[in-house]
């Protein structure tokens, strides 16, 4: 006792207990570790508290919510009550936003679910939704999405109205769609652009609300849906770019038919009425190219016409029927009319005829003609309008009714040594210019005087009988389509006669033996024609022939051909 009470002193001078003092005791301080320890196990204990508070939160939270990312028939109610989905689907209302009539504008209307008395089909279906869940693993689960028969139901005709009275559907406040086209005839053909218009397709229309509604989306763009009609041919379209090339091409021809100082011009404007689209093709209406054709032959043709004809005489005379003057093949016109602009060919353009005149002006028969007046019994030959011949005729015989016809003709043809044959004869000429189908001019050496008023009495058959030598000259003046006018000019009639005499009659027999030339195995017609004309002279006549020998000689000569 008394050792530890010395103990608890301590001498203060070393040197015995003379004074002693109290010692305080040293505390000692508790390790760091074992203070955190203290911290970790106090914050576990709050976290787990935490967590069970979330726990417990969840699992009642979600014993009348649905799940996050569950979904019934594609409505999402993520954390949506069964009120409050029934709610949503009561309250529910979808803006719709619609194409305007200009360009970027919109119109905007509403549909309220009550408009459609739109409501859930079974409320007690959404509580079994919910009451499936296993809330006690709602921190794990993920949402589920639900195929129900039917959640949202609503009058279908209703919608159908309320479809129906959308602006899209308003013609005042709607353009319907057109389609690209090809544009009338402007100097050429150009695609008229298509209008997409804002039309409303009424059945895309309720199929894309129908959509909309049943997933309770809020909004709706039904142009970015496709809900709107749009034309059925577009700008950009094969067909209408094939169409148009044809149509330039075709237009794209200019044809210029030339009469005398009148044009008839045959461009686009023109071929354009002319053309026929079926499909991909264009082609040429042959009815509207033969009625431009027929309008021309009618414009122009000038056969059979009757003319006002100045005569030599001074006097003007209205010359009837005929069949000279132009005369316009129309089915050949037609045809080639085609063929030109279908090969893109322009330029001017000849038409075809049947049959030609000298000009296209009023005075259709020129300047180089043949006037026969029957009342005087004499012609005139006319050659770049100079009188280069006229002389005396006999014309039909009118006591036997085999006048000469008026008219105005053109030559057929001529010819050498033709052999002209009647009901009662049969007779060789040596120049024979017809003009009016078996009537024409010819030399008549069986004839010695001409003019005056023989041809009323001792005239031809229809025929102008002409002197030998006047009838040569006249055949080398004319030629296929001569002018041939012939006409009645009372007032006129002449006592002139001009006569053939022997040594002129003689020419006829002269000239065709001179005709036969070096005779061959061919010679046969030649021969012959010269032996009718020597015997059809007159006695007289044959005196003058001083060539008879030669015609002897060929005649000996060609039948040793013939042996």
């Amino acid at each position: 006792m008394e050792n530890n009470k010395k103990d608890r002193y301590e001498s203060v001078s070393g040197k015995g207990y003379k004074s002693k003092k109290p010692v305080k005791k040293r505390k000692r301080n508790k390790p760091v570790f074992s203070n955190l320890k203290n911290y970790i196990g106090i914050a576990i204990g709050i976290v787990c508290i935490a967590l069970v508070a979330i726990y417990v939160n969840g699992t009642v939270y979600y014993t009348t919510h649905f799940y996050k990312g569950t979904h019934i028939n594609g409505i999402d109610v993520s954390k949506l009550t069964a009120d409050e989905v029934e709610n949503a689907i009561k309250d529910y209302e979808l803006t719709i936003t619609e194409r305007g009539k200009e360009k970027s504008a919109t119109y905007i209307e509403t549909l309220a679910g009550k408009d459609i008395d739109m409501k859930v089909v079974s409320r007690e279906s959404l509580d079994n939704l919910v009451k499936e869940q296993n809330q006690f693993v709602w921190f794990t689960a993920t949402g589920t999405n639900h195929e129900e028969k039917q959640m949202i139901e609503y009058d279908s005709d209703k919608l159908a109205e309320f479809v129906n009275n959308l602006k899209g559907l308003d013609s005042k406040y709607a353009d319907k769609p057109t389609n690209a086209s090809i544009s009338d005839y402007n100097n050429g053909y150009t695609i008229v652009e298509a209008k997409q218009g804002n039309f409303l397709n009424k059945k895309k229309t309720i199929e894309c609300l129908e959509n909309t509604i049943s997933s309770l989306k809020e909004k709706v763009d039904l142009d970015k849906e496709g809900c709107y009609r749009v034309p059925n041919i577009a700008s950009d379209s094969e067909q209408l770019t094939t169409v148009l090339n044809q149509l330039n091409k075709y237009t794209g021809t200019t044809i210029t038919y030339n009469f005398g100082d009148t044009q008839e011009v045959v461009d686009g404007s023109v071929i354009s009425g002319w053309l026929v689209v079926d499909g991909n093709n264009v082609s040429l209406s042959k009815e509207k190219v033969d009625e431009f054709v027929d309008s021309i032959r009618k414009k122009y043709d000038t056969i059979f016409s009757n003319r006002e004809f100045k005569t030599t005489y001074g006097k003007t005379v209205e010359v009837k029927g005929g069949d000279y003057g132009w005369w316009l093949n129309t089915a050949k016109e037609s045809e080639g009319l085609m063929q030109q602009i279908e090969n893109g060919e322009s330029g001017e353009r000849k038409p075809v005829y049947y049959q030609e005149a000298a000009s296209h002006d009023k005075k259709d028969y020129g300047d180089s003609y043949v006037e026969i007046n029957l009342t005087s019994q004499h012609l005139f030959v006319y050659k770049d309008g100079q009188k280069v011949l006229d002389t005396d005729f006999v014309s039909g015989n009118v006591s036997t009714k085999h006048g000469t016809h008026t008219g105005t003709y053109g030559i057929t043809y001529k010819e050498r040594y033709s052999v002209l044959v009647g009901e009662t004869y049969e007779s060789t000429v040596s120049y024979w210019m017809p003009f009016d189908e078996d009537i024409g001019m010819h030399d008549a050496i069986w004839k010695s005087q001409f003019g005056s008023n023989f041809y009323k009495t001792d005239g031809s058959h229809g025929c102008i009988n002409l002197p030998y030598l006047t009838a040569k000259k006249i055949y080398g003046y004319v030629e296929k389509g001569t002018p041939v006018i012939v006409y009645e000019l009372p007032g006129t009639e002449s006592g002139s006669v001009t006569y053939q005499n022997s040594s002129e009659i003689a020419q006829a027999a002269i000239e065709a033996i001179d005709a036969i030339g070096t005779v061959t195995k061919n010679s046969g017609d030649t021969i012959k024609d010269a032996r009718y004309m020597y015997n059809k002279i007159n006695s007289d006549a044959k005196k003058y022939v001083t060539n008879y020998d030669k015609l002897q000689a060929a005649e000996k000569k060609f039948k040793e051909y013939s042996n």
